[in-house]
């Protein structure tokens, strides 16, 4: 009996032993990201199946310092072994073929020659491209691994004196146009015909130097010119091309806080991964929430504390337009759509199946991804799960206008993942497509897609217009028939007033504001010297502009606030109200001192009279806002940056004439007042922080007391 107990015990601990590493197996956790710039977990798009070595390639000699991989349209597999100056070409299974560079060829020359740190390699219908770095020329063979010739170092007068041509990274379009990426160029990407005949350079990085920089080249000599690299555009480290001819190139040397900018920006400017026309131009789609271009969250990773920006060093084509870049640093796959929505990304470093030391390349082989290890010394086969498969079918169903089977995709892939805001913009986007504009509003909403919600809204409006072409003119006429009567009728009011002696109503002194805002100088003397203005008019207008605020937080529409972001009144009356006595309490304590003529109270209704623009530039935009397309926000933020000049400018020219200062002393007073503005902010700050180590010093004391009493 005892014996029995002790075989139960063995077998229960060893079930408890070994069930933490079964429910802990798996290597990494794929993720989406929010709008808001959080990881959002979802379904493995793809799983680790197996990793190929030398031994199951059935290498002779283990490869070593392995840097590029490329799939041919037979699914067959060519891999460069920089160390042992090879290129193995391997079957679909990952079984060697031939390996390019294992025997000495013969060259054009008639002499035998050799691989010499081959770096990367493109294969084409009929052509294998071989970048042979350290021998600084490209290679060709046919597919059999014959030679066929080697193209040199292209000639230019547009490379720079003593440049060194390092190949490490090739593509070929369908007309036979070469793309190369050398290591040591800095001009971009250079372009030449399959003979060796340079034809130009196309997308030259974008570079960065500020006004100091450029005052002390002044200074410096040709040779510290030329030593100075931040003034050159940085270098591409790989490239691709798809099926349409765009070219996909990646680059690690951008400036981590200008890369993260641009990815939060959606500016193709300092990129680390760029799409190209044969021309060279940048045509990118960044619809997604961030510009492609790796880790977003770069303070620290889901599983380290590895921190910056991502290192991006390959990029691959997948099915249906989609791609894929690696991430060194956090030895990541980030994959994307045609329009730059992030559809998953996946990976981490480890010693399990499915994670890796030091990645280096990626590559498609159908529905399998295969990701090349640097360390290692191995690549591994990713297989592509159901829900992988769901997607890649819902993008074909959708490039191929198959719109109802696109949203029954989307919506199976919703069910598995809610938070996936693509399935949300593909089913909008078919709905579109199908002419279900209304139903299309929604989705799109869901995916804060302000630029797809744009067009399905555009259309609805198209059609609202057609509905009632004979309503808007008479309306619009209305509006500024009204609007000039308005006007009309306050400048009646206002003549009147100053023609009339005695005390002004408190309708004269409202109405006034109107003549002031378009006559500042007699209208700011008048303000004063007539009391043509007053106290509690001042404060009404100060009302109107905080409820101003408080309207446009809540009552703007979607485009230009598609977070729904919300906000309370009293937040609204701090933001306009501490800066204004900020502003008045400042100027008064330095007018006072420079000989300055206005009152506290002068200063106070001058300004308050200032604002009114604002709710006249404010109120309309606010209310169009709700019937405008993403093209249009510009014209809304220019009437009310116009309303907020206007504001200052009357500000500033009541000051002048409330102090009867010349132009320039007003000038100096004003900025000083902004200066003094932030020495009251920081007394204030400096005196609640004092207060408030005052009382947690007199509670602790008390406390103290308590317990010992």
């Amino acid at each position: 009996m005892k014996k029995i107990i002790r075989i139960v015990a063995l077998v229960f601990a060893a079930v408890m032993l070994f069930a933490v590493p079964v429910s802990a197996a798996k290597p990494y956790q794929t993720y989406t990201y929010s709008i808001d710039g959080f990881p959002l977990n979802s379904p493995d798009a793809y799983t680790p199946i197996m990793t190929v070595d030398s031994n199951y390639m059935g290498l002779k000699k283990a490869f070593d310092d392995p840097r590029d991989l490329f799939v041919d349209k037979n699914m067959n597999v060519y891999l460069v072994d920089a160390k042992n100056n090879m290129v193995h070409v391997l079957d679909r299974y990952y079984k060697l073929k031939f390996s390019l560079g294992e025997k000495q060829f013969i060259n054009d020359q008639g002499v035998k020659d050799e691989l010499t740190s081959p770096s990367g390699v493109f294969v084409t219908d009929d052509t294998i491209y071989v970048c042979d770095t350290d021998a600084n020329r490209i290679v060709t063979f046919d597919l059999e691994g014959n030679f066929i010739k080697i193209i040199p170092q292209p000639e230019s007068n547009l490379f720079s004196e003593g440049a060194v041509y390092k190949p490490v990274a090739i593509a070929v379009d369908q007309y036979n146009r070469l793309y190369v990426v050398s290591s040591t160029t800095y001009q971009g990407i250079i372009v030449m015909t399959d003979e060796g005949e340079f034809t130009g350079f196309i997308g030259a990085q974008k570079v960065y130097a500020n006004a100091l920089d450029i005052i002390w080249r002044r200074f410096q000599t040709k040779e510290q010119r030329e030593l100075t690299a931040s003034y050159v555009p940085t270098e591409f480290n790989n490239i691709t091309i798809n099926e349409d001819g765009f070219i996909y190139v990646t680059t690690s040397s951008i400036d981590a806080s200008k890369q993260q900018a641009a990815i939060k920006s959606k500016s193709g400017d300092y990129a680390p991964v760029k799409m190209l026309n044969a021309a060279g131009s940048e045509i990118m789609r960044r619809n997604g929430f961030f510009a492609p271009g790796g880790e977003v969250q770069v303070s620290s990773s889901s599983t380290s504390e590895i921190r910056g920006a991502s290192k991006i060093i390959d990029v691959a084509v997948g099915p249906e337009k989609t791609w894929s870049i690696i991430d060194e640093k956090r030895q990541k796959i980030f994959t994307y759509d045609f329009d730059g929505n992030l559809l998953f990304a996946f990976g981490d470093k480890g010693q399990q199946l499915g994670n890796l030391s030091s990645i280096e390349a990626v590559v498609y082989q159908g529905d399998t991804m295969l990701v090349l290890d640097k360390t290692a010394d191995n690549f591994t086969v990713f297989k592509r799960t159901e829900y992988g498969d769901t997607i890649i079918q819902a993008l074909a169903h959708q490039n191929n206008r198959q719109y109802e089977l696109a949203v029954d995709d989307w919506t199976e892939i919703l069910k598995r993942n809610s938070n996936f805001d693509t399935a949300y913009i593909g089913i909008g986007q078919s709905l579109y497509r199908s002419a279900e504009y209304k139903e299309a509003l929604s989705y799109f909403k869901s995916a804060y897609d302000t630029t797809n919600y744009s067009d399905a809204y555009k259309e609805l409006r198209k059609e609202w217009i057609t509905k009632y072409i004979l309503l808007i003119p008479v309306a619009v006429i209305v509006l500024v028939v009204a609007f000039v009567f308005f006007f009309k009728y306050a400048a009646k009011v206002n003549l009147k007033a100053a023609t009339k002696g005695g005390k002004r109503t408190f309708k004269e002194e409202l109405l006034y504001g109107f003549h002031l805002m378009f006559h500042p100088f007699d209208g700011f003397w008048d303000l004063k010297h007539e009391k043509r203005g007053s106290l509690r008019a001042a404060i009404v207008y100060l009302i109107i502009v905080i409820v101003t605020f408080f309207y446009q937080a809540i009552g703007v529409g979607y485009v230009m606030n598609p977070r729904g972001s919300y906000t309370t009144i009293f937040s609204q009356a701090i933001s306009v109200l501490v800066p204004l006595f900020l502003w008045v309490v400042a100027n008064w304590c330095l007018t006072t001192l420079f000989d300055g003529e206005g009152s506290f109270k002068d200063i106070f209704i001058a300004t308050s009279y200032s604002l009114i623009p604002l709710p006249l530039m404010i109120i309309p935009t606010t209310i169009a806002s709700n019937f405008i397309v993403s093209s249009e926000k510009t014209i809304l933020n220019l009437l009310v940056n116009i309303g907020f000049i206007w504001c200052g400018l009357l500000i500033f020219f009541g000051m002048m004439v409330t102090h009867d200062y010349s132009m320039t002393k007003n000038l100096v007073i004003s900025l000083c007042t902004i200066v003094g503005m932030v020495v009251i902010m920081f007394i204030g700050i400096l005196f609640s922080t004092l207060l408030g180590k005052i009382v947690s010093f007199v509670t602790n004391i008390i406390t103290e007391i308590t317990y010992r009493l």
